[in-house]
Parts: C-alpha cells; sequence; structure tokens
C-alpha cells in the first residue's frame, strides 16, 4: 500500500475587522500598512505565541521601518517594553526565560509575590529604560487601573469583597464598573495613546519616563488577591493601581490609524475584561476593531500541544512543586510555536493571507 500521506493542518487562525477585511482583500498586506500592535494581558499565553512574535517583530516590521505604537496590559505590557530593547528577539526571549524560571511555592503572600515579580521585572529591564523610552520605531503605551472602594487596600478580605462588588455589578453592565476603575494609559511622551473617542471610563494620560517606567508596567501586571497594588505611580497622582487587563482584558479599544492594527493573539476571540472571560455575549466592538488583523492559533494547533492548550496561570498549580516539569513543558509549546510563525511569513510571502480571512468576531 502507498505510504499515507500527512498533512499539517494550518496553524493560524486569521480574523479582520470589517475595513481590515476590505483593505486586505484588496492590497494584501505590507510591512508599511501596520501602525499599531496590541499585547493583551493572560499571563503565561504571551509566551505561548512566542514565534509568532519573533516573526513580527524580527523578519516582517522590519522590512519597512517606521513608528509604530505598542499598547499592552499586563504581559502585554512587558511583552511591548521588551520589543522596545535594542534587540527586540532577545528582549522576548529574556522575559521569557525569566518567566519560565519563576517559582511561586505554595503559602507565599501577597508581598512575596510581589517582591518575585518586581525583582524579575527588574531583571528583564536591566538598565534598558532609557533605551525603551528612546526607541526609534516603537512608542509604548501601558495600560493601568486606578482602583476605588475596596480595592484601594490590600487586604486579601477588602480586596475580596471589592471584586464581589465588580463581579455584581460588570454582569448588570460593562459600563458599571466605572465605579471601581480609572483607566490610566501610560505612554511615550513623544507621541499620545492611538485611541480616539472616549467610552465609560475615566481616561488618565501619563507621559512615561525613568521614574514610572517600572511602577506603571509593575502595576499593569499587577493581579487583585495575587499582588499587592501598587502605590502612587510618580506623575500619576495618589492611589492604588492594578492590572490594566482587569479592564482592557484583550484592549478592545477606539484604534486611531491610517492603517492596519496587527493584533498577535493567544485566542481569535476579543473579550472586553477580564471579568468578561466567562460571559459569551460580551465581545469586541465592530466599530473599534475595525482595522484589525488578529493572528491566532487555530483549534488544531492548540489540540496537538501538551494539555491541548497554550501555557497559563493554572500550570504554577498543574506543576506546584515540578518547576522542572512545568519549565519542560512552555519551553516545548514556544518552540511549537514557531510554527506559526513560520506560517505567518509564508502567508504574507506569498499573497495568500486574504484567502484564509474570517470575520473578526
Amino acid at each position: 500500500m502507498p505510504a499515507a500521506i500527512h498533512i499539517r493542518q494550518p496553524s493560524l487562525t486569521l480574523r479582520a475587522g470589517p475595513r481590515a477585511m476590505a483593505r486586505l482583500r484588496e492590497h494584501g498586506l505590507q510591512a508599511s500598512d501596520v501602525h499599531i500592535i496590541p499585547g493583551a494581558a493572560g499571563g503565561p499565553k504571551g509566551l505561548g505565541i512566542q514565534g509568532l512574535d519573533f516573526a513580527v517583530f524580527g523578519e516582517f516590521l522590519p522590512q519597512a521601518p517606521q513608528v509604530r505604537s505598542l499598547v499592552g496590559a499586563s504581559i502585554g505590557a512587558w511583552r511591548m517594553a521588551s520589543v522596545c530593547m535594542p534587540d527586540p528577539i532577545a528582549g522576548l526571549k529574556r522575559l521569557s526565560e525569566l518567566y519560565t524560571s519563576m517559582s511561586f511555592p505554595k503559602g507565599l503572600s501577597l508581598a512575596e509575590v510581589t517582591r518575585l515579580c518586581r525583582d524579575m521585572l527588574d531583571a528583564l529591564l536591566a538598565e534598558q529604560d532609557a533605551n525603551i523610552l528612546s526607541n526609534p520605531h516603537y512608542r509604548l503605551n501601558v495600560m493601568v487601573n486606578r482602583t476605588h472602594g475596596q480595592l484601594q487596600h490590600d487586604s486579601r478580605g477588602r480586596v475580596a469583597l471589592g471584586l464581589a462588588a465588580v463581579i455584581s455589578n460588570n454582569l448588570l453592565g460593562r459600563r458599571r464598573l466605572a465605579k471601581h476603575f480609572d483607566r490610566l494609559i501610560a505612554h511615550d511622551p513623544r507621541q499620545a495613546p492611538p485611541l480616539a473617542g472616549r467610552d465609560a471610563f475615566a481616561n488618565e494620560h501619563l507621559a512615561l519616563n525613568l521614574d514610572n517606567l517600572r511602577p506603571a508596567l509593575l502595576a499593569s501586571g499587577s493581579i487583585p488577591l495575587v499582588m499587592l497594588g501598587v502605590k502612587d505611580i510618580p506623575g500619576a497622582g495618589p492611589g492604588t493601581y492594578r492590572d490594566g487587563g482587569l479592564l482592557d482584558y484583550h484592549l478592545d479599544l477606539p484604534y486611531q490609524t491610517g492603517g492596519i492594527v496587527l493584533y498577535p493573539h493567544f485566542t481569535d476571540r476579543v473579550v472586553p475584561g477580564w471579568f468578561d472571560k466567562s460571559l459569551p455575549w460580551r465581545h469586541g466592538s465592530h466599530s473599534r476593531l475595525q482595522d484589525v488583523l488578529l493572528l491566532a492559533p487555530s483549534k488544531d494547533y492548540l489540540a496537538s500541544l501538551p494539555h491541548g492548550k497554550l501555557p497559563d496561570r493554572s500550570d504554577f498549580r498543574r506543576y506546584l512543586g515540578d518547576d522542572a516539569g512545568r519549565a519542560r513543558y512552555w519551553q516545548h509549546a514556544m518552540a511549537e510555536s514557531q510554527r506559526m510563525g513560520d506560517e505567518f511569513l509564508e502567508l504574507v510571502a506569498n499573497g495568500k493571507l486574504a484567502e484564509r480571512l474570517q470575520p473578526l468576531r
């Protein structure tokens, strides 16, 4: 009998907003089209698309050097800060190495987890702060939330009460979260955030500098009940600042651009806020996301990975006491993600990207 022919299934799902869809079908995609790149919150999931980041920032965008805005929340902000280093690939590799080597033994206090994460951030930036803020091609935007009510405090009981109120209000309507959060966009002072219009939330802008870059990045990843809030970010005024993904989990934002918002993401769905994860009827706005081209792992690709998923924070529990086993799993997932990067570059090169586009849901 002839040998069976094995056809590897596509590793990428490509979704586009209506305006991006029309543009890409008519003109295809060139690096010069890309003006904005978002990076979502999601913990270790950001490591699981490392190969896609390598392709986008290491090979594709350098084909047309120009000023671009990077918008990140939580791990997405740390990814984007890594990209702003002189060598973006080295920065992304350093982030993955540091994150993979993290260890959280059972029973750590909020203060101890916060210290470990601050130490990781310090090791990641390693005197690169000035280079990040002077990058010739990238302008960093970091999403942070100033909290109100019980979320201003750090005791587990008060934070838990605050989160219960947030969850209840979010079920009644996302707009009700305005009583709990003010959105702070800490941005490169050379360019305003690439966002147009307002929504239900107070938007405050903070010019990044050497004094507040690290506090802003730490705050953007400070998950309630996991880490302490960051107090009084320099230049932002008094307050307790927490994870940018609480309000802007997948960055469903009113992007303002004359080109494409290229979005390497770990899922093909845009979830507005962290508290919307379990609400399937909450999804990104077509009007806000109409210029977005979203690149995400396909279902077949995810099924091929250990545990059938990207790395995520649950792995710290799954591999409790076996950090070496978790590291092997994450390293395998990162190595496999090169397939997504290769596939993206091939689709751009052969002009077949438009044939694979699906509507962004």
